[in-house]
């Protein structure tokens, strides 16, 4: 006897198609409105408390029409973001993203295929994009690598191949707890971002396994100074596996000598990674190229679309100069993911093979994307914009009596402060941190703050397509005219 099927079958898809395309369509307009009005808008403004408390909300049992979720989006979230896609906010090195890279997003998300590999179109253009990337950089026709979500994910898997093929033993089998292994370390400069304390500490290394390497007057690294401390470690029968050089420091933008990095690795058997989270892609401009030389002889390297690639998040990439090396890494078998011969099973874990995650979202398509729609050379030359306002903002710096520069300016990063010669040092440093906060809070601007030699420093970090000279006159007038009113009352 044949069981009766049950009269209703419950979907998520919508009852009405023709109300869910209208609200659709008005997201779509009121976010291209969005992009087109955010010079008259707030650079950052405060949550209030009245609506924190509106949306501390009981777990919705029953649902909500969708028109009256985004009534309340549009009144209680919206207006409420870091800021980060506004022509003024240059706080950290965040990402301003792009219509196209939005639209992007929507797609994929339509599409939701999952990327651990298989045979579709998915993962072809993440292939692609990862060889166009490869080109970009330098690398060899043998590299190979894959999208991950940010800078510390794909650091942290670029060091975890060099741990697989540099430390001198089957680590995948035995792990870090056999007796009488050696210490394994890992070095780069004191200007080395803090994902490597969080890989260290992931990978079983520990915090002190890392060695943090003194920086010359430029904030790059001291070289001497790292293969002295190679060659110590040595004499004290540890293990040397890697050596990090980074490609724009995020505290002022510094470039490590890469190619004297090579040398001392190779004098000494080490992997050398880079970490280029937003420096690497300084090669696709013109005239800046030079910043980032020496990249192309890394073993790995690290960087972030969503920085200069001008992206949404998550992007990411994480390359390896011969591909086999991830695969050796993170390579796994099981019957229930096995690939097949013919069928969409194809290379079922391709990219799942390369990294950590098995689940992955289609992220290649909004880079896929926005790479045919703008043309790598008016990335390149945004980019190069990028920099040269950076140049123009420290000459405005210079040139005012009452500023002063506080680190030197490589790339795109200007560290600067208000000097009032009657105060002291703590006082100067408190003076400041009142005026970043009065200039973030005011709306007019969104720097970041770093401390340089115990000075406290207005950070300005240009990596955002949407600035003109003109917001830079902004701040510095805005900094100024802060000031002023602080020490006036």
């Amino acid at each position: 006897m044949n069981p009766t099927p049950p009269a209703n079958n419950l979907t998520l898809d919508p009852e009405n198609w023709d109300q869910i395309r209208q609200t659709g369509h008005q997201m779509l307009d009121d976010m291209l409105t969005h992009f087109e009005t955010l010079r008259d808008q707030p650079v950052w403004q405060q949550i209030p408390d009245d609506t924190k408390k509106s949306l501390n909300e009981d777990l919705p049992m029953d649902g909500t029409p969708i028109e009256a979720v985004y009534e309340q989006f549009q009144k209680e979230i919206f207006p409420y973001p870091t800021g980060n896609v506004h022509p003024r906010f240059w706080g950290w090195v965040m990402t301003n993203g792009s219509a196209t890279s939005m639209l992007a997003d929507m797609l994929a998300s339509g599409m939701n295929p999952h990327l651990a590999g298989y045979e579709q179109s998915a993962s072809l253009i993440e292939k692609l994009v990862v060889t166009w990337l490869a080109k970009l950089v330098g690398f060899p026709e043998t590299s190979g690598g894959l999208l991950v979500s940010g800078g510390t994910m794909a650091n942290l898997n670029g060091l975890a191949v060099a741990r697989n093929a540099k430390a001198g033993y089957d680590i995948r089998e035995e792990g870090m707890q056999g007796d009488g292994r050696p210490e394994l370390t890992v070095y780069g400069s004191s200007e080395t971002h803090n994902w490597v304390y969080k890989a260290c500490e992931l990978m079983g290394l520990g915090r002190r396994a890392f060695r943090s390497i003194a920086i010359k007057g430029d904030y790059s690294i001291d070289v001497a100074a790292c293969r002295s401390a190679i060659v110590a470690d040595i004499a004290a029968g540890k293990k040397p596996f890697c050596l990090i050089g980074t490609v724009g420091t995020v505290n002022t933008g510094a470039v490590d000598d890469i190619i004297a990095l090579r040398s001392i690795a190779d004098e000494f058997d080490l992997w050398l990674h880079v970490d280029g989270a937003f420096g690497s892609l300084v090669a696709l401009a013109p005239e800046y190229k030079h910043l980032a030389k020496g990249q192309e002889m890394a073993d790995s390297i690290g960087f972030d679309l969503h920085k200069w690639g001008f992206m949404s998040y998550e992007i990411a990439c994480t390359l390896v100069r011969e591909q086999q090396g991830q695969k050796e890494t993170f390579e796994q078998a099981a019957s229930y993911i096995a690939s097949s011969e013919r069928s969409l099973s194809v290379d079922i874990t391709f990219f799942a093979d390369r990294g950590l995650q098995l689940s992955r979202s289609f992220r290649a398509l909004k880079a896929w994307m926005c790479f045919k729609e703008q043309g790598i050379t008016k990335i390149g030359n945004i980019i190069q914009q990028n920099i040269e306002q950076a140049q123009y903002l420290e000459n405005l710096v210079v040139g005012n009596d009452v500023l002063e520069l506080i680190a030197p300016v490589t790339m795109n990063i200007v560290c600067f402060r208000y000097s009032d010669r009657t105060k002291n040092a703590e006082d100067l440093n408190k003076l400041n941190m009142e005026i970043l906060m009065r200039i973030q809070e005011t709306g007019l601007a969104v720097p970041s703050q770093t401390i340089l030699e115990g000075k406290f420093s207005i950070r300005v970090c240009l990596t955002n397509h949407r600035t003109r000279y003109e917001d830079l006159d902004m701040l510095i007038d805005g900094v100024v005219k802060q000031a002023e009113n602080i020490l006036k009352n």
